[in-house]
């Protein structure tokens, strides 16, 4: 891939979405973080250069974009519809699921593993900051950037000012950081989601179940963080 020096995070994931598989591994933030160049995250987490040039080579990065559904291509309006129908649902779907499995797991194994009360505490705090994020998203700030783009389309239009899309993201951005930062506490805690010896198939499906959801935020934040928004914000005065 060109310009891996000068690009930053959410422009080369953009450009090939193989190279969040690589920054993933490394622990690297490019969809909150995602401003940061690739030089500035290999700086901070003390990566050599040269190793990360060869685990982006390795992975298919130069290679063609493989962004689900040609995402890049669509307008923000259907972005927000593509974001509703995946990676909301999927949110919804799965916070049960994992609240459930860390209840029974902190229940049985509490004692011989405490660290399982704060993974329980951090995720009901992830809960309590996506579901009402995710409302907020579909109540205003998605209906303004279909209204924003119906606007655009048709002769005489009145063009939204800037403050009409810029005030909701401002405060979507921070809730996403803020998310992110609840996740990365959860990953630090469980060791990288490392289920312990004597960790029974609930521990095991829990913690995939967790990275999965990480995995699965880390692309929900890029995908509006880095698309999404730029491409409404250009709707608006």
């Amino acid at each position: 891939m060109k310009d891996l020096k000068s690009n930053t995070l959410a422009q080369i994931v953009t450009k090939n979405y193989r190279a969040a598989v690589v920054f993933e591994k490394y622990n690297i933030d490019f969809c909150c973080k995602g401003k940061r160049t690739l030089v500035q995250a290999c700086a901070e987490k003390g990566i050599d250069w040269s190793e990360m040039e060869q685990a982006l080579a390795s992975s298919g990065a130069n290679g063609e974009n493989v962004l689900s559904e040609n995402v890049l291509e669509q307008t923000p309006g259907e972005l927000t519809v593509y974001i509703e129908q995946n990676h909301h649902r999927y949110v919804r779907e799965e916070i049960p699921l994992i609240e459930g499995y860390l209840l029974k797991l902190a229940t049985k194994h509490g004692e011989r593993h405490p660290e399982l009360y704060s993974v329980l505490s951090l995720f009901s705090d992830v809960k309590d900051e996506l579901e009402p994020h995710m409302k907020k998203e579909e109540m205003i700030l998605f209906p303004r950037i279909r209204e924003a783009e119906h606007q655009s389309r048709v002769a005489f239009g009145v063009r939204p000012e800037g403050g009409y899309l810029q005030g909701p993201i401002q405060v979507m951005e921070i809730e996403h950081d803020r998310a992110g930062t609840l996740m990365a506490d959860i990953r630090k805690i469980t060791t990288d989601y490392t289920v312990p010896a004597d960790g029974c198939t609930t521990y095991k499906l829990c913690y995939t179940s967790l990275q999965a959801f990480e995995l699965d935020l880390h692309r929900h934040v890029h995908l509006e963080n880095n698309i999404l928004f730029p491409k409404a914000l250009k709707l608006v005065g």
